[in-house]
């Protein structure tokens, strides 16, 4: 997989393209980034001290879910709220080890604050500690160290993290692979990151002051324009949103008008073996779209040949194996028949 350098104008682009993404399904993607949230305060309340550790072990599980999502969109498939747990059901311990490596990584960079001077700011926020007007100046210098410390140590970790969990789930990555490939990509492309954080940064402004309306839009275009990112740096190719809604208006037959009773009765039996074509094709077409809906999205396997996920309705089997398309079907078997003839 060839990491991709774009320019800066495409920190922009991921998100437009994002909330692009958002529009097509909002209620579902509001539902979608909610659930976590809901999660993550319910074990705050439950577990006041290990409920967020938690939440942020499993959190790379809910991202990849996502990142899913993003991809059967992209492919003109609904999104459901069920795509979230899709990572639960494949892949789940690779992605739980990021998000243990992530913690760990937390864990480390909090220790180093609280060594840099982040005490002593803890110390006047939860205890109400005061200081002579002497140590005042000390101690800001040392706590602003520490906020600087802090941030440059986060930014290398959300490197590591951002991508990895599309490249597990999609791809079959390893942890340690799929994090070392997220950070080289981010670095490749530090401009537009950049860019990207400063536009996000000013989105946040804004939605604190529209802070319920703002938060349940950014969230959506937030995740979706990662997915846009990874595939333009790690794919090479850009997100096709769908021009179209899922499913298509209604095409009403437009009543015709005609002085003549006999030519109105030509033109129907005319017109009715189209009529009857156009009706079975929108018969097969709901049939086709109702199948697909009950279809659990969490029914996924991977190809044999490069171990993508897709759902298995679309799968190519042979002989207890699952094939994306048949190019791999083909390469198999060709592998099979060299075995053979050695």
């Amino acid at each position: 997989m060839e990491i991709r350098q774009v320019s800066a104008i495409h920190g922009w682009y991921w998100i437009v393209q994002g909330f692009q993404m958002f529009r097509k399904a909002p209620m579902v993607w509001m539902l979608i980034c909610f659930i976590p949230f809901l999660i993550v305060v319910t074990l705050s309340l439950l577990i006041p001290m290990a409920g967020p550790l938690i939440f942020m072990l499993i959190a790379p599980v809910f991202l990849a879910g996502i990142m899913v999502a993003c991809r059967d969109q992209e492919q003109g498939r609904q999104i459901e709220v069920s795509h979230l747990f899709i990572g639960f059901k494949t892949r789940t311990a690779p992605l739980i080890t990021v998000g243990g490596i992530f913690l760990v990584g937390l864990v480390i960079i909090y220790s180093v604050f609280l060594s840099t001077g982040g005490s002593d700011l803890i110390a006047m926020l939860e205890r109400g500690k005061r200081y002579d007007s002497s140590e005042i100046g000390g101690i800001s210098s040392n706590i602003l160290s520490s906020f600087l410390m802090v941030i440059l140590l986060q930014i290398p970790l959300l490197m590591a993290f951002i991508f990895s969990p599309v490249l597990i789930i999609l791809h079959n990555f390893s942890p340690l692979n799929a994090m070392k490939k997220s950070f080289q990509a981010c670095i490749r492309n530090i401009i537009p990151f950049f860019v990207y954080n400063i536009i996000l940064n000013l989105l946040s402004i804004i939605v604190l002051l529209v802070p319920y309306i703002g938060l349940v839009i950014l969230s959506p275009v937030l995740f979706a324009s990662i997915y846009v990112s990874y595939k333009e740096i790690l794919l090479g190719e850009p997100v096709k949103v769908p021009a179209d809604d899922y499913y298509s208006a209604a095409d009403y037959q437009k009543a015709t008008w005609s002085n003549s009773g006999e030519e109105s009765v030509r033109q129907a039996q005319e017109t009715a073996p189209a009529a009857k074509e156009t009706t079975k094709d929108r018969t097969e077409q709901a049939a086709r779209v109702e199948k697909k809906t009950e279809i659990l999205e969490g029914d996924i396997v991977q190809c044999y040949q490069c171990d993508i996920l897709i759902p298995r309705e679309e799968a190519i089997r042979f002989d207890g194996k699952y094939f994306c398309s048949g190019e791999h079907f083909q390469a198999y078997q060709d592998s099979m028949s060299a075995r053979s003839k050695e």
